[in-house]
């Protein structure tokens, strides 16, 4: 192949089997093959951070999802001649950035999406088998390697072959129960003519492997009928790398859950991992058994356990990153397929809400969106609109459209919130006060400071009063009235402001708490305005330097307080240390923002503009680069691990 290849066609043609074929093959002629789950840019991510896992496991236990897979790409530039397998793509454009970024190797992907590649990647379409090729795997499989089928059996094979439409998936799962079963090949078309197609809006491949699945079911609850619950529970979870020990709640006897699996290995319906550790259910399979209806208000098959399972496995402790980086992508599938007519749980609502905390603890609040939706959507079902619980939800769901760059969804969300917390809890209590600071946030993002500083200024009255001149929460209300000010082009207000928040900070949170690196890069930023370059510099350095130990080298706010300190060494004419800091924010921050995200446009907008200053460019009529300073986010009221 050459540099880069994508194979498209439709699902259960042999895509990802051709691809790991390929691999397997040529495994010799690479330093490395990585296999990449890519439905998802967090997938990717993942992907890349566990290749950082597998090639440094002693320092990757200590390091987030994004630091991982920076690691791992920085190791990639510095080893050339690998293969990074990409499997089923949903949007190509989510490679443009690897491609670009990685070119010293070989990219396969995979993907049921035959357009948008045209600037990704030259394309191969994978089509259907021809008629002889099917005859012959079908009697391969059917009859097994070394029995020779007789000219009626290859005509059978032939016949059977066109009914179920050439397509590879459905040819190995019916050969697999011919096999298993000793059916004759003559008597299968028959058996498949009396099941009940299930899927008669779907397209033919769903059609086609609705009408063998069922039969293979059949067969296999006659001799394991728990193998036919495990499959169903399976068809609710991500397709690849479910661990067994997640299943161990179904059978709590694991010769019985080993017995089961087993069963749906023979006949092809799941595949093992090499260790055996995990199991993979192909995605046109999980389709089709997703697409059983059920009673208005009651669970599909498997769905109920789906979720159970989901809410035991995880982790009782935040820190238990291995635990979480395994459950994740089984929870978002959970959040992806659910039902709409599926009766709504407080528990999964707790669980899916359990998960976005995590993820906002890593800094991820923009990737929670899904979870937050989900969560909130089955607490208004089951808590009512206004419940306390109900009310955090709609907050988190607000921030994280917010932290996503989606005012125009934030912001009615934080107003409701906000109306609904002062009717129900009161004027002056804790959470409405969060609720008051978040809005005026929101305003002020949206540039309405007219809107934002009033309401700035009576959280902060309130929170002295209520809570004291120095509770955390005041501290943080103080913050965010002192940047609107200073937005606001004041900073005769701001400044003493800032000055009050740092000294309290210190006393009152530590010298290196987030929130106290916030308020000295704030501070910093306020001196840079005010043309004091002298006293914003060395505290934009500490204030890097600190979040680098603290919050990690990839962390959104050290990512901002990087941007910082290059933006104060451009203005102070120092562009030998803003360039190099410029470059490493813009990487860092396509990789865990994304490509189009407002902070990463400021970052490659900055740097254009210095590079443009470096190589003596006529300056631009614009009097200053756009600029991201870092302000205290607006502080929620996290829910607590259940």
């Amino acid at each position: 192949m050459t540099r880069t290849r994508a194979i498209h066609g439709l699902g259960g043609i042999g895509k990802t089997t051709l691809a790991l074929h390929y691999a397997h093959t040529y495994r010799r002629d690479y330093t490395l093959v990585w296999w990449i789950t890519a439905e998802t840019t967090e997938q990717i991510v993942s992907g890349l951070a566990s290749l950082a896992t597998r090639l440094c496991p002693q320092w990757a236990v200590t390091a987030g999802v994004p630091e991982r897979a920076a690691w791992a790409i920085l190791w990639l530039q510095w080893h050339p001649g690998w293969l990074l397998v990409f499997d089923n793509v949903e949007r190509p454009t989510d490679l443009r950035h690897y491609l670009g970024t990685l070119p010293d190797g070989h990219h396969l992907a995979t993907s049921r999406k035959g357009s948008g590649w045209h600037t990704i990647a030259p394309t191969m379409p994978l089509g259907l088998l021809d008629a002889d090729t099917s005859a012959e795997l079908l009697c391969r499989l059917a009859l097994g390697e070394q029995c020779t089928p007789t000219p009626q059996q290859h005509r059978q094979a032939r016949e059977l072959a066109a009914e179920l439409g050439h397509l590879p998936l459905a040819l190995e799962q019916a050969g697999a129960y011919l096999h298993e079963t000793g059916t004759d090949l003559g008597e299968y078309p028959a058996l498949l003519g009396r099941v009940l197609d299930t899927a008669p809006e779907g397209i033919d491949p769903q059609r086609t492997i609705a009408r063998i699945w069922q039969h293979t079911l059949t067969a296999v609850h006659a001799r394991y009928p728990l193998a036919v619950t495990v499959l169903h529970t399976l068809a609710w979870l991500a397709p690849e790398d479910i661990p067994r020990s997640l299943l161990t709640p179904l059978a709590p006897d694991p010769v019985d859950l080993g017995a089961a699996l087993g069963a749906l290995h023979a006949y092809n319906m799941i595949s093992f991992s090499a260790d055996r550790q995990s199991v993979s259910v192909h995605r046109l399979v999980q389709t089709v058994l997703r697409s059983l209806t059920a009673e208005p208000g009651t669970y599909p098959p498997g769905r109920q356990e789906a979720e159970h399972l989901a809410q035991q496995a995880l982790p009782h402790q935040d820190g238990d990153a291995t635990i979480w980086e395994r459950v994740l992508p089984h929870l978002l599938a959970l959040v992806a397929t659910a039902p709409p007519d599926c009766p709504p749980s407080t528990q999964t609502a707790d669980t899916y809400e359990k998960a976005a905390q995590h993820l906002y603890r890593q800094g991820l609040d923009a990737h929670t969106i899904a979870l937050r939706t989900a969560a909130l959507t089955q607490r208004e079902k089951v808590l009512g609109d206004t419940h306390p619980d109900t009310l955090t939800s709609r907050n988190n769901l607000a921030l994280a459209y917010e932290s996503a760059g989606d005012l125009g969804r934030a912001i009615p969300l934080h107003e409701t919130a906000l109306t609904q917390c002062e009717q129900v809890l009161g004027d002056t209590h804790p959470d409405t006060l969060t609720s008051r600071n978040n809005l005026a946030y929101a305003y002020q993002e949206a540039g309405d400071l007219a809107r934002a500083i009033p309401l700035y200024e009576t959280a902060l009255a309130q929170c002295e009063q209520v809570l004291g001149d120095t509770h955390p929460d005041t501290l943080t209300s103080r913050n965010n009235l002192a940047y609107a000010y200073q937005e606001a082009g004041d900073l005769a207000r701001a400044i003493p402001l800032y000055e009050t928040t740092l000294t309290q900070r210190e006393q009152v949170l530590g010298d290196t708490h987030p929130d106290t690196l916030t308020s000295r890069n704030n501070l910093a930023y306020a001196y840079q305005e005010a043309g004091d370059l002298a006293r914003a510099i060395p505290l934009y350095e500490t204030t890097l330097a600190q979040c680098e130990q603290v919050l990690g080298d990839t962390h959104p706010d050290t990512l901002t307080s990087r941007n910082n300190l290059a933006y104060a060494y451009h203005e102070a004419g120092d562009l030998a240390r803003a360039i190099p800091l410029y470059e490493t924010t813009l990487a860092q921050r396509e990789q865990v923002l994304g490509d189009t995200h407002p902070s990463t446009l400021t970052t490659r907008n900055n740097l254009a503009y210095a590079c443009r200053d470096a190589a003596a460019v006529q300056q631009p009529d614009t009097a200053t680069p756009a600029t991201d300073p870092d302000h205290q986010p607006p502080s929620e009221t996290p829910e607590q691990p259940l």
